[in-house]
């Protein structure tokens, strides 16, 4: 398994390539390349899953799968008397989830290439993007294989920058350089916080070393080795290793646009819809969900009360996500606060597994809608793009009666707002049932709470789905057509992975404890959960199947309420005030007061008196041989009078 070094290296060498010889290639070679550079990556994703899932390389010799360590390179050795095993490294480990997020990132990833094909074509830096999609993808390879949270945290920020690019890409538009400053410096707040929780783990446990942090003690079952030797550290009543994993959650929390850190996601809709894509639906985003996934063992036995805060903060955000969902009237931003509240789901089943019950289940479940949710997500946005690409608008206003222009992108937006509403037989049907298990068996309130969201997410999907397919017609400027084969392929294929990934036997593959066990479908949960999935998608049906004014007049009734969803809760105008009143306006005017008046006073004042003493003592240095004699001869009278007299 030696070639698993080129999963990193070839879309690394892609960025380089196009990165600094693009504007040597004409667009369509750049774009051929780096699509080429990522097949063969894809497809060792693909053989490299064949072989850790369905041959002996990856099976322990218990039945459990095995965690394997490619390689391990030493970067910086941190290493003293104290702490002897202190170093970053940088490696390669290969496990149930890493190897699942190999598939889903390299898969999501080439049909955005191949995609982007037909919808960036004749973008001025057209060469430009190509390469900093190569590098997103390889940022986003080297966090979910990285042997230590350090390694993971190098890549973790290097996702941050590529994000960045992308969102900023029509950099000449002021709007998408806003998006990306501010996904940037919401990101990077987060991420502040997890570099502190890091920093405090690896003090205590003496190491970043995945393996190490989340090595379970056989014998008592309740405490992972590195952190036996702790002694129960106490800080402000919570434990050390509380503290430290709530901190590295924000983190996480910041890049899956968990509240509060939500706010940057629906702007950076900004940038081309193919990176939205990627971003939503198999990368950033959902590396807040690897980040606790990976760390799983550490947060079950050493800190449940956060998996609690994890479950609840999830539950708030996908209720909070789903509700503005519904209000809002650009595609783009209904799929963006769509993703916010399933990214919510998968958090919420994470949490839950520390209540105890199906401690496994939720585990399992939260990777498994992970891997559904990237499928049917991408597929949506790609879907959107051809419609935008069609009627040259985000606006549902612009669109409607589409069904009859638009066939293919029809029929593959209808069966990813099925899955994504959770609606048997697709995938995320599957995915989702067991979330709700996991609740029903953990926290009632939370069961009930994400049954509702499902009904949300059926009501706003169908929604958006019979406003741009069919509700009124308006008079297009041009007739529309269907997008061309480049850009429908890539959603045909997605929609057979949206069709058929629930029905992979999920839980022999990944699960808490490497050994796969068998999970069923419980009916009386998913029959309630598609009931209130059908009632969602009906009631989208009567009011937005046909143009009516009753939607006009639900609003009305409720128009605080409305307008209150439709401006987001005002979330965003909280913080600009907190920070343009409070912060700038307030604290940093009074520390700019005292920089200007105090502080540079002071350094003015220096400098006066300096120019003062020096003009007034500058006659001395005349150059005059006679002034210095004279003065030499009047210094030595007076040192030899004073030392006579005195």
């Amino acid at each position: 398994m030696d070639y698993t070094i080129l999963l990193l290296a070839i879309p690394f060498l892609m960025f380089l390539i196009i990165g600094l010889l693009g504007y040597k290639m004409t667009p369509k070679f750049s774009g051929l390349l780096g699509s080429a550079g990522l097949a063969v990556v894809t497809a060792l994703a693909y053989y490299t899953a064949y072989r850790y899932f369905f041959t002996e390389f990856g099976q322990a010799a218990d039945g459990a799968r095995e965690t394997i360590v490619m390689f391990n390179y030493t970067w910086l050795d941190l290493s003293n008397a104290s702490r002897p095993d202190l170093m970053i490294q940088i490696g390669m480990l290969l496990d149930p989830i890493s190897v699942m997020m190999l598939v889903v990132i390299t898969t999501v990833s080439m049909m955005v290439h191949i995609y982007s094909m037909g919808y960036m074509h004749g973008e001025e830096g057209f060469q430009r993007y190509y390469a900093v999609l190569s590098l997103f993808t390889f940022a986003m390879l080297g966090l979910v294989v990285a042997t230590n949270i350090f390694q993971m945290y190098i890549f973790w920020e290097l996702v941050g920058v590529s994000s960045f690019l992308l969102i900023s890409f029509y950099f000449t538009k002021p709007s998408a350089v806003r998006a990306a400053k501010k996904a940037f410096i919401v990101t990077r707040f987060a991420d502040m916080f997890f570099l502190i929780g890091i920093l405090i783990l690896s003090y205590y446990t003496k190491t970043f070393d995945f393996l190490k942090l989340t090595a379970v003690d056989p014998e008592a079952q309740h405490a992972t080795l590195v952190f036996s030797t702790m002694g129960g550290k106490m800080f402000m009543g919570l434990s050390v290793t509380s503290i430290a994993l709530l901190l590295i959650f924000l983190g996480g929390a910041g890049k899956s646009a968990m509240f509060p850190f939500h706010i940057w996601l629906p702007d950076a809709m900004e940038g081309p819809t193919p990176a939205s894509a990627l971003i939503h639906a198999a990368t950033m985003v959902v590396a807040g969900v690897f980040l606790v996934a990976r760390l799983f063992p550490v947060y079950f036995f050493e800190a449940p009360d956060v998996l609690h805060i994890i479950a609840y903060i999830g539950g708030f955000t996908s209720l909070f996500a789903a509700i503005i969902a519904c209000t809002q009237t650009d595609i783009k931003r209904v799929l963006a606060f769509s993703t916010i509240s399933q990214i919510a789901y998968m958090m919420v089943a994470l949490g839950v597994s520390g209540f105890g019950g199906h401690d496994g289940l939720g585990f399992t479940a939260s990777m498994w809608h992970l891997f559904t949710h990237a499928m049917f997500k991408a597929t949506l946005f790609m879907a959107a793009g051809c419609i935008i690409h069609a009627v040259h608008s985000n606006e549902m206003d612009a669109m409607g009666g589409l069904r009859h222009y638009m066939k293919k992108t029809y029929y593959t937006f209808g069966i990813a707002c099925f899955a994504i509403a959770g609606i048997f037989p697709l995938s995320g049907f599957f995915s989702k049932d067991e979330i709700l298990v996991a609740a029903f068996e953990a926290d009632k309130i939370l069961y009930f709470c994400q049954t509702f969201v499902a009904g949300l997410t059926a009501f706003y999907m169908f929604r958006l789905f019979f406003r741009i397919f069919f509700y009124n017609e308006p008079k297009f400027e041009h007739t529309p057509h269907e997008a061309p084969a480049n850009m429908w392929v890539p959603l045909c294929i997605l929609s057979v992975f949206t069709i058929f990934s629930g029905w992979f036997p999920f839980s022999k593959w990944i699960s808490t404890d490497l050994i796969g066990y068998d999970i069923h479908t419980v009916w009386p949960i998913a029959i309630g959960s598609t009931v209130v999935a059908l009632i969602g998608i009906g009631t989208a049906y009567v009011l937005y199947y046909k143009k009516n004014d009753i939607p006009d007049r639900i609003a009305n009734t409720c128009k605080s309420f409305y307008t209150w969803a439709s401006h987001r809760f005002y979330i965003d105008e909280v913080y600009l005030f907190i920070t343009n009143k409070i912060i700038f306006g307030g604290i940093c005017a009074a520390i700019a007061w005292f920089d200007r008046h105090i502080i540079d006073g002071f350094m003015d004042l220096l400098g006066w008196t300096t120019n003062t003493v020096s003009e007034e003592t500058k006659e001395i240095q005349s150059g005059s041989v006679q002034q210095y004699a004279w003065v030499f001869i009047m210094g030595v009278i007076t040192i030899v009078t004073l030392a006579l007299y005195l």
